[in-house]
């Protein structure tokens, strides 16, 4: 039920930059460890932007693959599975460098 507000956000940041013209497509990008369903965002998306600037924009959506940051040996990995220690010294101390963000990366619009 989340992504209602993030869409919600979404809908009013895309609003606000547009300089009141059409907008036509809409760029995410959404880390792999969020739990943001690009099918749900889309889903509200159709919803509350009728009647808007931004009814019939197409969203497009990128995921972002996880990178963790051992605190101990300072090696960069993707984690495999579950298992997010690190892979080399085995230290649970890691930090997520990529992988938790979520952005509206870039807003098109009519001429």
């Amino acid at each position: 039920m989340h992504e209602l507000t993030i869409t919600e956000s979404i809908l009013e940041i895309a609003l606000r930059h547009s300089q009141s013209r059409r907008i036509t497509d809409l760029h995410l990008a959404i880390g792999q460890l969020s739990s943001i369903i690009d099918d749900s965002v889309q889903f509200y998306w159709d919803i509350i932007s009728q009647g808007t600037l931004a009814e019939g924009a197409r969203l497009h959506f990128r995921r972002i693959p996880t990178e963790m940051v051992c605190q101990e040996c300072n090696r960069r990995y993707a984690p495999s599975g579950g298992d997010l220690a690190c892979p080399d010294c085995s230290s649970p101390r890691v930090k997520v460098v990529a992988g938790d963000e979520f952005m509206l990366e870039s807003i098109e619009v009519e001429n």
